[in-house]
């Protein structure tokens, strides 16, 4: 059921990954990155809850959740596969709003057809295998271009627009994994049909924009005061996040390659070296977040978190200010653990 996650996933750490260097090889100025990443906040602002809502009243012959992740998957799979052949950053930016919009789509819906297919008894194991595909697939994502160079694909073997082959074909994989494993998962695990008391409530409230709109308002207005104090942490801690993305690979051209020159070896070579880095980074974040369970339990998710957040800024920071692998690889541990806290120990 969760392997359609691992293609959503892998999308994610495509667009984490790859980005920031696609921008720059279309002629992006570093300041202007904030911008171009709007995409990814936006679309989750906006879509998650609309989303999230609409699913949960939507009847059709295929299902509540069904429609949603076909939708997403074939949006996402199109803007995969066009990505890397973008001429201008308009093209680019424009692919990414899609792109984050078609994943927004899917993933929403996804999380509530772990609930809606299992008993309360297998939830649990339900949603630690999606975290563990989460991982994996991110981890597969950031590497996907250095496997391609292990396996003889030149690294400096580049497209019209700038764009090195290895992203390219990393793309095409997203696309392909993207589309496959949630048909998959539709296919092999279908929803399960709604009782005769659910649909007729569903048929007494059809589905209309105003009372999609109504409920959200609704939600916010009685958010309870815990929420609200978790959002107002976790505005800060995404930034740091969205920070780190953007710029990495222009950091670790300067730092590491001594560059800030897209059409340079030096740059491609940190766009692979961040891929490297990211993935021992959600290795980190997955074992670290099974570590956190008991220490959680001992001390209280507030301390831990805490904790992480702190050693999660101290990576940042030296990331920076070195130019050595090796630390690089000690600040990963940092970055990981930050992570890996920030997907679970504020819910």
């Amino acid at each position: 059921m969760n392997l359609g996650f691992l293609g959503l996933q892998f999308s994610f750490g495509l667009q984490q990954s790859n980005m920031g260097p696609i921008y720059s090889y279309l002629g992006a100025d570093e300041g202007a990155m904030p911008l171009l990443w709007l995409a990814g906040p936006m679309t989750g602002l906006i879509i998650q809850p609309l989303i999230g809502s609409m699913s949960d009243r939507t009847r059709s012959r295929l299902g509540r959740r069904t429609p949603y992740f076909l939708i997403g998957a074939v949006l996402c799979s199109l803007s995969l596969l066009a990505m890397p052949y973008s001429r201008t950053l308009w093209m680019a930016a424009s692919l990414l709003w899609v792109l984050d919009a078609a994943n927004n789509v899917t993933m929403e819906p996804y999380r509530a057809y772990v609930s809606d297919r299992l008993d309360e008894r297998q939830r649990p194991l339900g949603f630690l295998t999606q975290s563990a595909f989460t991982g994996l697939a991110q981890t597969l994502s950031y590497l996907a271009p250095s496997l391609l160079v292990w396996w003889g694909v030149s690294k400096d073997l580049l497209d019209a627009n700038g764009i090195p082959a290895i992203t390219r074909i990393s793309f095409v994989i997203g696309a392909v994994l993207s589309i496959s494993t949630i048909l998959w998962s539709v296919w092999r695990v279908p929803e399960l049909p709604l009782t005769p008391e659910e649909d007729a409530a569903m048929a007494a409230d059809p589905l209309t924009l105003r009372p999609t709109l109504t409920g959200l308002r609704d939600a916010v207005r009685d958010m309870p005061p815990a929420m609200r104090q978790l959002a107002l942490a976790m505005l800060f801690q995404w930034f740091g996040m969205f920070c780190y993305w953007q710029y990495v690979v222009l950091a670790l051209a300067r730092g590491v390659f001594g560059t800030s020159d897209p059409t340079a070896t030096g740059f491609r070579d940190a766009g692979l070296l961040n891929g490297q880095l990211g993935a021992f980074y959600n290795l980190v974040a997955c074992l670290s977040a099974f570590a956190m369970i008991p220490l959680a339990r001992r001390v209280g998710p507030k301390a831990v978190h805490a904790a992480a957040m702190v050693a999660s800024g101290a990576a940042m920071l030296t990331i920076a200010s070195t130019g050595s692998i090796p630390v690089l690889v000690i600040a990963m541990v940092g970055i990981g653990i930050g992570w890996g806290s920030l997907m679970g120990n504020p819910y």
